[in-house]
């Protein structure tokens, strides 16, 4: 059995969503294409569509292997392009994602920079501030900012941000500045609706801890809730790059210095043991360079 050709013949039924419809694209014949299915799921022994009179759809196990195959399949392809054009040049599709703000901020520019380099290469970015599953929905790998919990991704350390405490001058006039972080218990702070209002983590003779916090205002993103920090309605705990430009021209303060946690690491993962192509390889370094020195931003003084 050709294995590669097998691949290919089961990435096509699922983007065609039936074998006839494989079959037509293949420019062959609908016993062929059900042949090599069959042939390939008794190679692998698990079962990849589920099959009825009407329709065709892929089991778990399918999806988890489509994702392997359009990887599979994208280093072959590039591996063939790479001796064509050189082995430099990058050339087809790029997935990507990252966080909502940050992206904008950082991951966004830095993309358009490297597409203007690489005139062959289309790159697709995703911005959502939700972990997304790279295998199962088809990324070639995400900026993440947190530590890494799946042993599935492996992770390239980009630089790192802090989480720092702020609030606007004209609320710190008026309520005074917290002294501990325990003094947030009592505030009024802006928080996310993500079912967990615990700011940290502080630090305090080398113990990290959390404090539960409230307020009136929590939102889903993070731009509302800085400009609502901006606008004096609480305390609030953004990553450092989300608020540094307001600290920069003073519309916002840093509170609890004293007690800032470690920083947050901001890495690019990607699924692991996977031979990863020129254009992914190339990215990785693009943004190990635009991102060099990443870390935590001095905040100007009270």
């Amino acid at each position: 059995m050709d294995k590669l050709k097998a691949m290919q013949t089961f990435v096509q039924i699922a983007d065609a969503g039936s074998l006839s419809a494989a079959a037509r694209a293949q420019g062959g014949s609908l016993p062929a294409v059900v042949r090599t299915l069959a042939l390939y799921e008794a190679h692998l022994g698990v079962r990849l569509f589920n099959r009825s009179t009407r329709r065709i759809s892929l089991t778990p196990d399918g999806r988890q292997h489509l994702a392997s195959c359009r990887q599979l399949l994208g280093a072959v392809a590039e591996a063939e392009a790479a001796l064509r054009e050189g082995a430099t040049q990058p050339t087809g599709t790029l997935t990507v994602t990252a966080p909502v703000l940050f992206g904008q901020l950082h991951v966004a520019p830095a993309v358009t920079r490297f597409v203007q380099q690489h005139p062959q290469l289309q790159c697709r970015v995703v911005l959502l501030d939700r972990v997304v599953n790279l295998l199962e929905e088809g990324f070639d790998m995400g900026l993440r900012i947190g530590h890494l919990d799946d042993s599935s991704l492996v992770a390239r350390a980009l630089g790192e941000v802090r989480r720092p405490v702020v609030a606007s001058p004209a609320y710190l006039a008026r309520v005074g500045q917290p002294q501990h972080p325990r003094d947030l218990q009592q505030a009024n702070c802006i928080h996310r609706i993500d079912g967990r209002n615990a700011w940290g983590p502080f630090q305090e003779h080398g113990r990290l801890f959390d404090v539960e916090v409230s307020g009136q205002l929590a939102f889903n993103h993070n731009a509302p809730a800085v400009a609502a920090c901006v606008l004096g309605g609480g305390f609030g705990q953004f990553f450092s790059y989300q608020v540094a430009a307001e600290l920069q021209r003073g519309e916002l303060v840093e509170v609890l210095q004293d007690f800032q946690g470690p920083p947050t690491p901001v890495q690019v993962v990607y699924p692991h043991a996977r031979l990863l192509p020129v254009r992914a390889r190339l990215f990785i370094d693009w943004m190990r360079q635009e991102l060099a020195g990443f870390a935590p931003e001095a905040a100007p003084q009270a």
